[in-house]
């Protein structure tokens, strides 16, 4: 009997990658499945293709699951009230959303369009919030339900070139927080994982130099998607109903429990500061403690467990 047997979850972003391997292992653990996946290509501009969820459905079904394809974008509100309608009408209900839908369009700040800014908090960061939104009086009227967001490390570490991606990612770990701590009491739990895995969005990153290379290698070799569906359906089930509000990263067999924001350091002065004693007193008191500019390949530099 599986960890989710009898339960209904959506998966968003579940035609590839991080999100069909979701929704596979939450269909091998005994769930009812809804599949959302608007089908489109990594940079989601264009119009996608209605199949792309259906496929990953059929292939639940195929295997004595239960499934059912929705083709609709996260980013819309409605279409994600729509997705949970979906799997009330359809299975009786709602039990778990495991949110891994997104879009990579990388480039440095300097350079960045303000339509790519916008594509990738609309469906990451706005995305994040509609599913929520959609599901959550649900789950706090039935007295329990877990959101499994994905955050990422470009955002709780930093990669240069994608501020857009990282500022969304770092939006979606503190929604996830205080989904968990407004839903707490009413047996609502949202935790957030930051993956390592080689999917189609990973595989867009240039290759610019032999450490980037050694580095996109790294991920293909030996981080993929079904190592961090693992996680994500484990969050999902009733079995894990003590995890709640945490931060995880999943890099190949390894689970990180990740840090969250709080006081490392202060320094006070009696008759308060100002800009001069700051520079020549405060901060320098502070700088032992102050946090490098290391991206993320810095802090994970070995190779995948």
């Amino acid at each position: 009997m599986g960890v989710l047997e009898g339960k209904t979850v959506l998966v968003t972003g579940a035609a590839g990658g991080i999100g069909r391997e979701c929704a596979l292992a939450a269909a091998r653990e005994g769930a009812n499945v809804v599949v959302n996946d608007l089908g489109a290509s990594m940079r989601g501009d264009d119009p996608g293709s209605a199949s792309a969820a259906e496929l990953t459905a059929q292939d639940i079904r195929t295997s004595g699951g239960r499934a059912v394809a929705n083709s609709d974008s996260v980013s819309n509100y409605a279409a994600a009230q729509g997705m949970v309608e979906l799997a009330l009408t359809t299975f009786g209900g709602l039990d778990a959303v495991i949110n891994p839908a997104g879009i990579l369009r990388d480039g440095m700040f300097h350079k960045m369009a303000p339509a790519d800014w916008d594509a990738v908090i609309d469906v990451h960061l706005r995305g994040a919030f509609n599913v929520s939104r959609a599901a959550v009086e649900h789950f706090r009227n039935q007295g329990g339900g877990s959101f499994v967001h994905f955050t990422s490390t470009s955002g709780l570490i930093g990669n240069i070139g994608q501020a857009n991606y990282a500022a969304a990612k770092m939006g979606v770990a503190g929604l996830s927080r205080l989904l968990a701590m407004e839903g707490a009491a009413k047996g609502v739990r949202s935790n957030a994982i930051a993956p390592f895995a080689w999917t189609r969005m990973i595989a867009s990153i240039p290759v610019t130099d032999e450490a980037s290379a050694r580095r996109v290698e790294r991920m293909r070799a030996g981080m993929r998607a079904d190592q961090v569906a693992q996680l994500a359906v484990a969050l999902a089930s009733d079995k894990t109903s003590d995890v709640n509000g945490q931060l995880f990263v999943v890099r190949g067999d390894e689970v990180v429990l990740f840090s969250q924001p709080r006081p490392v350091a202060s320094v006070s002065r009696v008759g308060g500061w100002t800009p001069d004693s700051l520079i020549s007193s405060g901060l320098p008191a502070l700088r032992h403690q102050f946090l490098d500019l290391s991206a993320s390949p810095d802090v994970f530099s070995y190779d995948p467990i």
